[in-house]
């Protein structure tokens, strides 16, 4: 009987001790979105707003499986002509919201492996220095979206005026 009970005492152990943002993550992803890709596009963009709840943070990097590659990237106009610049994290500020949105911060995925039509979603993972990783569903809008609505609790991809 005792080394039946040893393991489940073990496990019931690593629960409590585990941290306490692995219950309740200190970094807020809201509206996660992206817009649809053409058929053979080898890139796109995932855009959302951020809010760390807890201590200063940093987030580092992000994940999916739709690409090949995820990066945090700025647009910056590099005399008159934009660029798409990737970085190597973003300071997180206790309470401020960050918004990645088109023509400014957002997730490049490089290397789609699949093209992003409207109405499909997929998992991103977002990497922090301190916060452990958090990962939400992209929705994925029209190719021509300006951002999401929410309606009814419902997220949705509102098209360009």
């Amino acid at each position: 009987m005792e080394t039946v009970m040893r393991p489940i005492f073990l496990a019931s152990m690593l629960l409590l001790a585990a941290p306490a943002g692995a219950q309740n993550p200190a970094i807020d992803v809201t509206a996660p979105w992206a817009r649809a890709t053409a058929p053979n596009a080898r890139a796109g963009g995932v855009f959302l707003t951020l809010t760390d709840r807890g201590p200063a943070d940093r987030l580092l990097g992000a994940a999916t499986p739709v690409a090949g590659v995820a990066e945090i990237h700025r647009t910056v106009n590099d005399n008159g002509v934009m660029k798409m610049l990737p970085i190597d994290g973003l300071d997180l500020v206790p309470g401020a919201a960050v918004e990645f949105k088109p023509g400014g911060l957002h997730i490049m995925l490089i290397d789609l492996k699949r093209q992003l039509k409207p109405g499909d979603s997929f998992p991103l993972t977002l990497t922090f220095a301190k916060s452990p990783p958090v990962t939400t569903i992209v929705t994925v809008g029209a190719a021509g979206a300006a951002g999401p609505v929410m309606d009814h609790g419902h997220m949705h991809v509102m098209p360009r005026p």
